[in-house]
């Protein structure tokens, strides 16, 4: 899940066109992400299945999930003072999972983990997003802190095991259809197997989960625990 735009240093931050930017961007993604979690919401409560869900939401988890890589980008280029790996981590996993999964494989798609990643991702995104507006104009409500730095304690175990239900169940379905595979003999000379890719891809959680959890408590610490340090 995707890590903070954090403030500049005391004295320095983006450019008022800058500023305007970033303003806009978290507030179009904050609306995004609302009106993905509302939809979500109605959908179920209307009976719809699992079957269908995906067919529902694809379009606007596409457009505001793909929006984040310019997260990635705002790091590199200096726009915000995020860490650029921690940054560019959190958001490959989701936009793999969306690109890299529920696009090409009905298993995945229809995974009971696919409203879990849903869930964990809206609300996550409502509150991190509507931070990042509000921290631009100096306006953050404690209560509005509070959740920002808390709610990952459940939403971001939640969210990783949605991502990894909706891969597991999308491995037989790779292995049939062979997708992204190349077998030898082929003009490159080269063997890949995207099953396997897969199934490493997912024991990688097993290392990361704890480096990127671990990096949230501690920004936990230093916002809610008192300390005054900045936040990367």
């Amino acid at each position: 899940m995707s890590e903070k735009h954090a403030k500049k240093h005391k004295g320095s931050g983006p450019s008022a066109i800058g500023k305007l930017y970033l303003l806009s961007y978290n507030g179009i993604q904050t609306l995004g992400w609302a009106y993905l979690l509302c939809n979500s919401v109605l959908y179920f409560l209307n009976r719809g299945t699992l079957q269908g869900f995906w067919n529902e939401i694809k379009w606007t988890v596409i457009i505001f999930q793909g929006a984040a890589v310019l997260e990635v980008v705002h790091s590199m280029i200096g726009l915000v003072s995020s860490g650029f790996m921690v940054v560019l981590m959190q958001v490959y996993s989701r936009v793999f999972l969306v690109f890299g999964v529920l696009l090409i494989t009905h298993g995945g798609a229809t995974s009971p983990g696919l409203p879990l990643c849903v869930l964990a991702w809206s609300i996550t995104e409502i509150i991190r997003y509507s931070y990042y507006g509000l921290n631009l104009m100096n306006a953050i409500p404690e209560t509005l802190t509070f959740l920002r730095y808390s709610t990952f304690l459940i939403l971001y175990p939640l969210g990783i095991t949605g991502e990894l239900l909706c891969m597991y169940h999308s491995l037989d379905e790779v292995k049939e259809k062979k997708l992204f595979t190349s077998t030898m003999p082929n003009q490159w000379n080269y063997i890949f197997d995207y099953y396997y890719f897969l199934i490493v891809y997912m024991l990688l959680y097993i290392p990361f989960f704890p480096y990127l959890f671990s990096h949230m408590l501690s920004q936990r610490k230093k916002v809610l625990g008192g300390d005054k340090q900045k936040i990367k």
